[in-house]
């Protein structure tokens, strides 16, 4: 399940310039559109994490698997901007689902298993999003429609979240904690860095596309192309990350990753060709792979709160730029360019570098091993 979430989004990447063409969208009115996916999510977590208090974590998870393959086709038939925003919530609310959820059965299965598993859990989501989005690029390349291609996807997350549960454990969740905590001391420091890095994020996967196909015009089949280049450095980067931990440190991991990330978004804004921008996605797919675990291992660690608030909080502000960061991107690059719009994502990669070191002692506590 964790691979179906990865394969709705990597799916999703290379078909965001077919509907932004499609309905004659402006940057603007694409982020706007764009939005409705992320409040879909966040309406739905809570909603998601009580159904599983009351009926199990299978239920949820099936149900909103089956949901998700059915909206996904949507996506490239909504006839007006109004209609793609209610497909898009829908979309957002299956998925948002199936994230809140999924992470619960994880710890379940983890504690079954008494060994860790998370990473790799996590690795299946970031694999899939390479498998959506070269699926839905080859596609294109040998004359499928954006439709087809859309529904190819949509029968794979079908057939897996049917596979996938008879194995799925049906014991209840608990009930979920606060939905937001107020952060303080060295957390909000924590918080604010997961907030760039899941913008960052965020917009590989909504506006890589877009900009190699109206910025670097690249043909159709090429522009899916940035965010594989992007989902694979940042598979490999999760598989080897806990001995870069190891050798370095949390908090050089934090810097030198979002120092990665910048340098290879200001090389993907800037760069003059598409092949150029995608190696520049792909650098940026290796800076980002380690600096929200590590981030999440530091707020275990640090002691001005306590950890589940804790968790909580940078949870909710991270997520808050995946909510926000794409909308905000659409509109700096309709008052600018959408170059320009990357290049303040690097610049804020950047201070994240720059304040990599706070992470040390004075905002959180000694947390390095």
């Amino acid at each position: 399940m964790f691979f179906v979430i990865g394969l709705s989004a990597g799916g999703w990447a290379p078909l965001v310039p077919f509907a932004k063409e499609r309905l004659a969208l402006s940057d603007a009115a694409l982020g706007l559109t764009l939005l409705c996916a992320g409040i879909g999510s966040i309406v739905a977590m809570p909603l998601a994490g009580a159904l599983a208090a009351r009926f199990g974590c299978r239920v949820v998870i099936v149900a909103a698997g089956i949901a998700i393959a059915l909206v996904f086709p949507l996506l490239m038939l909504a006839p007006l901007a109004p209609a793609l925003g209610a497909a898009l919530f829908l979309f957002g609310a299956s998925l948002g689902s199936i994230d809140c959820v999924i992470n619960i059965q994880a710890i379940a299965v983890e504690r079954r298993a008494a060994r860790p598993l998370m990473s790799g859990f996590h690795a299946l989501y970031s694999l899939a999003g390479i498998v959506g989005a070269g699926l839905v690029s080859g596609m294109i390349a040998l004359g499928a429609t954006p439709l087809a291609a859309a529904g190819t996807i949509a029968a794979a997350m079908l057939a897996a979240t049917l596979v996938a549960r008879p194995g799925l454990v049906a014991e209840r969740a608990d009930e979920p904690g606060p939905a937001f905590a107020l952060p303080h001391g060295g957390v909000i420091l924590i918080g604010l860095f997961c907030f760039v890095l899941f913008l960052a994020e965020g917009s590989a996967l909504d506006w890589s596309a877009v900009l190699l196909r109206t910025a670097r015009h690249a043909d159709a089949a090429q522009a899916g192309l940035a965010y594989a280049a992007f989902s694979a450095t940042m598979t490999g980067g999760r598989f080897f990350g806990d001995r870069l931990v190891a050798r370095a440190g949390l908090a050089r991991t934090v810097g030198l990753g979002a120092l990665t990330a910048a340098a290879g978004m200001a090389a993907a804004a800037l760069a003059p060709s598409w092949l150029l921008s995608s190696a520049g996605y792909a650098l940026v797919g290796a800076g980002c792979a380690n600096v929200v675990p590590a981030l999440f291992t530091l707020t275990g660690r640090q002691t001005a709160m306590p950890e589940a608030s804790a968790v909580a909080a940078v949870s909710v502000l991270g997520y808050a730029g995946v909510l926000a960061g794409p909308a905000a991107i659409g509109f700096v690059a309709s008052l600018t360019s959408l170059p320009t719009a990357l290049i303040a994502v690097a610049a804020l990669l950047l201070a994240v570098a720059a304040g990599a070191a706070r992470l040390r002692a004075s905002a959180v506590g000694s947390m390095d091993p």
